[in-house]
């Protein structure tokens, strides 16, 4: 083998991922109220950009500019007639619509507070001494996500320096507040906490509550014998106990979680026609402004000049990936109608299986285009507000005409009306329910039907199960 120097010619393709395309990314990715945030901090770094009110009069006084500095657009290496004049944007783009006040709060979805800020707003006005809040707020804080306690009332009176006593009244105090439950160490104690809340529950309850593990296991003969109650009588007494919350802290939101949604697509029906609006009313409109215009027919080359022309782009490529953005959702959003239509009429029964790549090919972009787009993002629509992933459906089983056309959401609707028609003293088993819904051209197994089932939060047939 003979080695050597050799010079040849090699032709490759590349994607470069520059900072414009990765910007552009970035962008489309954004919710409504993510992209607000955006928009703010970049009218903070680039002074050429300022906000514009959408008005008949202000209007026309944002396009013109354009065309009065078109003898300088050939030295900016930004084609401003390609950003703002680009007739298939201008096909969909549309005008910021003014909704009632109705309109307005529709789409704005409140979360519950977190579990601490909403005890620690009782704690704050509650009559107690300073050393019990001290200690009730230390409790407070170790509480885990659904609302245990998981110190012991030595580790409270040794962390806080009090005594003993102390701990436990303070401790007292905390499982008072709402909601109740909240405190327990154990499950037992977090139900007990709770039977105040059931209206003249009945005396043996109490007692009841100490076999909660033959209850989860099913055990109901067991628990009759224990008490010597009728069988009947122990499945009265669990129904009591499924109407308090073995988690209490759950239903309060996380410190990290999004505290209000609101949708960045709405989807209206008027005389039989739907209606998509790019919801973008919080994103305020962007311009250039004019007094840096002057410094562009400075000689070329100054430094003031290169500034100014650096800035220009920048704030080009911002404008037009949001433009960008505006066109992809309208498109993504027109082509979920066509393809969901009997769903935004008609309810979730409805919907139809679909896939990223469908969307994709209708109108013309790549798979991870319309990812990107409806990530993290909500529609609203006639039948109430989703998340676009709702709308990309699984195909599961088998339909009507052996097609693949019935959704994971369909299948779950109808396994709640099987379950919820049956003779609850011979409910249906995962497998009988599996048989049923085959006669309804929705074959799927046992183990699917066992998880779907689990999935709707619906027991068992041993447990549903009434004597």
């Amino acid at each position: 083998m003979r080695l050597g120097y050799g010079l040849s010619l090699e032709q490759t393709q590349k994607l470069i991922m520059t900072p414009e395309l990765r910007q552009a990314i970035t962008i489309l990715q954004l919710s409504a109220l993510e992209l607000s945030t955006y928009v703010e901090e970049q009218l903070l770094e680039n002074p050429l950009l300022e906000t514009q009110e959408e008005s008949p009069d202000t209007k026309e006084e944002a396009e013109p500019p354009v065309e009065r500095e078109s003898s300088l657009e050939e030295k900016w290496e930004v084609d401003w007639q390609d950003y703002f004049h680009d007739q298939d944007e201008n096909s969909v783009r549309q005008e910021r619509v003014v909704l009632d006040e109705k309109q307005r709060m529709d789409p704005f979805i409140a979360a519950a507070p977190t579990l601490l800020e909403h005890l620690m707003e009782q704690l704050h006005v509650q009559k107690v001494t300073d050393s019990s809040l001290h200690v009730a707020e230390y409790i407070v804080g170790n509480l885990n996500d659904k609302g245990y306690l998981m110190l012991s009332l030595e580790e409270i009176a040794r962390e806080t320096n009090v005594s003993l006593e102390t701990a436990e009244k303070a401790l007292v105090f905390v499982q008072s507040l709402d909601p109740l439950g909240v405190g327990a160490r154990n499950l037992e104690e977090c139900l007990r906490l709770q039977l105040p809340l059931l209206p003249d529950y009945p005396s043996e309850l109490s007692e009841f509550l100490k076999y909660l593990e033959d209850l989860a296991a099913g055990r109901l003969q067991r628990i009759a014998h224990a008490l010597k109650i009728p069988l009947n009588r122990v499945q009265e007494l669990a129904d009591l106990v499924r109407k308090l919350d073995p988690k209490p802290g759950l239903r309060f939101s996380g410190p990290g979680d999004v505290r209000y949604v609101v949708p960045d697509v709405v989807i209206e029906e008027i005389e039989g026609e739907f209606i998509i609006l790019v919801n973008d009313i919080t994103v305020p409109r962007l311009g250039i402004n004019k007094a840096y215009r002057d410094a562009l027919s400075h000689d070329e080359g100054t430094d003031t000049r290169k500034f100014v022309e650096q800035k220009l782009n920048a704030a080009a490529w911002l404008i037009r990936s949001i433009e960008q953005r505006r066109l992809t959702l309208y498109k993504v959003a027109d082509a979920i109608v066509r393809w969901q239509t009997e769903f935004l009429r008609h309810g979730p029964r409805h919907l139809k299986p679909l896939t990223l790549r469908d969307i994709a090919e209708e109108i013309g972009v790549h798979e991870s285009t319309v990812s990107r787009a409806t990530s993290h993002k909500y529609v609203q629509t006639p039948k109430g507000i989703y998340e676009f992933k709702f709308f990309f459906a699984n195909s599961i089983g088998r339909g009507h005409n052996n097609d693949s056309s019935v959704t994971t959401e369909s299948i779950k609707l109808a396994l709640r009306d099987i379950i919820a028609s049956e003779n609850l003293k011979s409910p249906y088993s995962d497998q009988k329910l599996a048989d049923l819904l085959k006669t309804k051209n929705m074959e799927i197994s046992r183990r699917t039907v066992a998880k779907y089932r689990d999935e709707l939060g619906i027991a068992a047939a041993s447990v549903r199960k009434r004597y």
